[in-house]
């Protein structure tokens, strides 16, 4: 019997740093998987006891999404000339990089190619790679009479704290936060007590996600936040994958490449619930733009994968966007994925924030789903202090905290009974619209109800 090893993990092993000097990038559509080596008989060579596990008990089959993109057909790919960049099993993809054109000529006529895409160029101006610089930190965060510090009023919102008290705060559960980097995670003293299981960056394996873009660090502070009367987040006592999907640098397709390996790796090690504050609508190449008739749910690479995570049987939890303000307004992928949670922002009093993206998609579905607090949001800085941010990327992990103890407690349900048992907790279920979804959620309503 071979040991699970996470397979989609093996091309970074030894590409590294010199990927980064290529100035093309390409994802290559494999027809089929059928010199594929592993069998749907044998998943626990490609996935781990624990994901086995939570498939089984949603009833869910392993099907051929599941299997290993075929490495006769990367190595096949490579001695073209090109190196591997990432891997995706559920869309059947591999991303290359290289720097001649022509040479995606002579990979365009291998038999198990059915297309390719440029994902990526190398900008005119040519960007510097300097390691980034940490931030300073002051590590002397207010005590306050709250339990929960200032974060009291966004989960009191949907009444997670009464989930809290009945004694649902994550245990048992795992969450992966895909973002952009986690500055100053690792030094901030009221954050060392989060139950880190690891972390992987997908842009580049030779950084450190540490010292990346602060993003993810406020986002998962939402949640994983354990520090009484300083802060406490929606879910304390989860345990969390950090990965890293996002490269801020510049604003290419290949970013959906690297999130398509993230929730993949995610799979295969067995989280239960996913939160990513990433969306994507304009690129640098605006040929590459979207346009109002493909937020369908299956035109861009993150929502079609997205749209297969509750098959997988886990729960995804992603912002709406922060384009309600501006000539875009729409919700961006993977928000208009199906069988999502896509989360809109309010402010603390329940009222729309401005810039929160709507809806609906382009086939009529509701969007977003949900809301919760994404303006004035309380979240950590990285000096080691909370302080106020605005953005549904603060609204998404606050909720998805809250869907986490909601799942622990009621474990027979299945991913997508929760999301349908979230959106009928919705404030405003029986009317829902295209701006505040299906309203704010109860979740002690929630689990009352299920009782």
């Amino acid at each position: 019997m071979k040991k699970f090893i996470a397979p989609i993990l093996f091309a970074f092993v030894a590409i590294g740093a010199s990927a980064q000097q290529d100035t093309l990038k390409y994802r290559i559509q494999l027809t089929d998987k059928a010199k594929t080596t592993y069998s749907l008989s044998r998943p626990e060579e490609f996935l781990s006891p624990k994901s086995i596990a939570r498939r089984q008990k949603q009833h869910l089959a392993i099907d051929s999404t599941d299997l290993p993109v075929c490495r006769v057909y990367v190595d096949a790919i490579a001695q073209k000339g090109v190196k591997v960049i990432t891997l995706g099993k559920w869309e059947n993809f591999v991303t290359v990089s290289c720097n001649d054109s022509t040479v995606m000529n002579r990979i365009a006529r291998l038999p198990f190619v059915r297309s390719i895409e440029k994902v990526w160029m190398v900008p005119q101006s040519k960007i510097t790679s300097v390691p980034p610089k940490r931030d300073s930190l002051i590590n002397t965060p207010v005590k306050t009479d709250s339990l929960y510090g200032p974060a009291i009023s966004q989960i009191q919102m949907s009444h997670g704290d009464k989930l809290h008290d009945a004694g649902f705060k994550g245990q048992g559960m795992t969450i992966a936060v895909i973002d952009a980097g986690f500055h100053n995670m690792d030094r901030i003293k009221a954050m060392q007590n989060i139950r880190v299981l690891g972390t992987r960056d997908f842009v580049n394996p030779d950084s450190d996600i540490y010292a990346e873009s602060s993003h993810g660090l406020s986002v998962l502070s939402c949640m994983a936040m354990n520090q009484p009367h300083i802060m406490v987040g929606t879910a304390p006592e989860a345990s969390y994958w950090l990965l890293r999907s996002e490269d801020e640098a510049t604003e290419h397709l290949v970013e959906q490449d690297y999130w398509a390996a993230a929730i993949e790796f995610a799979d295969s090690v067995g989280v239960d619930v996913v939160n990513t504050s990433l969306g994507y609508y304009t690129f640098d190449d605006p040929s590459k733009n979207y346009r109002y008739r493909d937020l369908d749910g299956h035109t861009a690479l993150m929502s079609r994968q997205a749209s297969k995570v509750a098959d997988k049987g886990m729960i995804l939890v992603c912002s709406a966007g922060n384009a309600g303000a501006g000539s875009w307004k729409k919700i961006t992928p993977p928000g208009d994925a199906d069988h999502v949670l896509t989360t809109g922002a309010i402010d603390k009093k329940g009222l729309l924030a401005p810039f929160s993206s709507i809806g609906n998609t382009a086939d009529n579905r509701i969007k977003p789903d949900v809301v919760a607090v994404g303006l004035g949001s309380d979240v950590m800085g990285t000096d080691g202090i909370i302080r106020r941010g605005n953005g549904t990327s603060f609204a998404s992990p606050i909720l998805c905290g809250m869907v986490t103890c909601l799942w622990q407690s009621r474990p027979e349900l299945t991913a997508k009974e929760v999301i349908e048992l979230v959106q009928r907790s919705g404030d405003r279920s029986k009317f829902p619209d295209n701006i505040y979804g299906y309203g704010v959620p109860d979740m002690w309503n929630a689990y009352q109800t299920t009782r």
